[in-house]
């Protein structure tokens, strides 16, 4: 009897088992749901910061938009990309435009390999043109006031990292004590940050930007003497704080007083009301890294050697940046010039 009853269960449930219908993927999937099957695909294949900026980009931009839209996959053409980078160039910049191309682009690649399009409609799309940013800079004279203005503020080690080092804003704040080797006098720097599902992840040496990001600076004694100092500061603010100092980051050099880690909105928005309560001059926080640059430069820094002081991994990059600041090279090749061709002043 009871083998009879859990037959009959069985057939029931068989009968009434409707599963979700799956959203296959093929050309009629909605052109929102490719994008969102598409993260999953490349997950594993790329870097946890890159995929934490296309994640962003997908959910937030992209998938909202063209859902709306209802677009299917082999439906979309590329006059609705171009509609869509229009209508995000009256709220965001060019670069971020290029940014969500370079998704897109990348998305649909794949949707003509695995055959569920036959072309790809974005190698269609004009693509913004980038804003070329010039970057403020503070002479030396700046910088030192910038120093002494920070002192004994949360913002001052990511100031020095960031005008000292050139460090980017993740690798200030990604930055742990054991980096920083007091026997050896080196910073060794490896760790950035990103927002992954609105989750901020501290992302591993192995995975930052690129393996010459992971390089190796020497830790100069007036850095070495603050560093130091903070250290004991820390222990002392995890004494008096007891129970209520917070745990989690206590391999971290930037904390607060109750060992919370600095977030990086927290610097970009300080930032300027630092530099305005202090009547200085407004400059970006990453700006800092450019003003490390041009001092470095100024003071007949080889660009070979910045490039490796900043971590690029492609010396382009250095000299695309900064080219415009290497008056002093120019001077020279003028000299060279003069000389070779017999104009030189005698």
């Amino acid at each position: 009897g009871n083998k009879k009853r859990a037959e009959a269960i069985l057939m029931d449930a068989r009968r009434n088992f409707n599963p979700e219908e799956p959203k296959v993927m093929n050309g009629d999937i909605l052109f929102a749901d490719y994008m969102e099957k598409w993260l999953d695909i490349i997950k594993s294949s790329v870097a946890v910061p890159t995929f934490a900026s296309y994640s962003t980009t997908v959910k937030k931009i992209v998938a909202p938009y063209f859902r709306e839209k209802e677009v299917t996959l082999k439906n979309l053409t590329a006059k609705d990309i171009q509609e869509f980078y229009l209508s995000e160039l009256e709220r965001v910049s060019p670069s971020s435009v290029i940014h969500y191309h370079a998704n897109i682009h990348k998305a649909l690649k794949y949707a003509v390999k695995i055959d569920l399009i036959d072309v790809n409609p974005a190698d269609k799309v004009e693509r913004p043109k980038k804003d070329r940013y010039v970057g403020s800079f503070y002479d030396a004279d700046e910088v030192n006031a910038l120093f002494e203005a920070a002192k004994g503020s949360k913002l001052e080690l990511p100031i020095l990292f960031g005008a000292f080092y050139g460090l980017r804003r993740s690798e200030a704040i990604g930055l742990k004590w054991d980096a920083i080797d007091f026997d050896q006098n080196t910073i060794r720097h490896t760790v950035t940050s990103c927002d992954l599902d609105g989750k901020r992840v501290l992302v591993a040496s192995d995975t930052t930007k690129t393996k010459s990001s992971m390089r190796t600076l020497p830790l100069v004694p007036f850095m070495r003497e603050r560093l130091l100092a903070l250290k004991e500061e820390q222990q002392e603010n995890r004494r008096l704080c007891g129970r209520s100092y917070i745990k989690d980051y206590l391999e971290y050099v930037c904390v607060n007083e109750i060992g919370d880690l600095i977030k990086p909105h927290y610097v970009t928005e300080s930032f300027p009301k630092l530099l305005k309560a202090k009547g200085m001059r407004q400059i970006r926080y990453h700006d800092l890294r450019h003003s490390c640059a041009s001092l470095l430069l100024a003071n007949g820094v080889p660009m070979k050697q910045i490039q490796e002081w900043l971590g690029h991994s492609d010396f382009s990059t250095t000299a695309n940046i900064y080219a415009h600041l290497d008056y002093s090279s120019k001077l020279t090749s003028a000299d060279a010039m003069l000389n070779g061709l017999g104009f030189a002043a005698n």
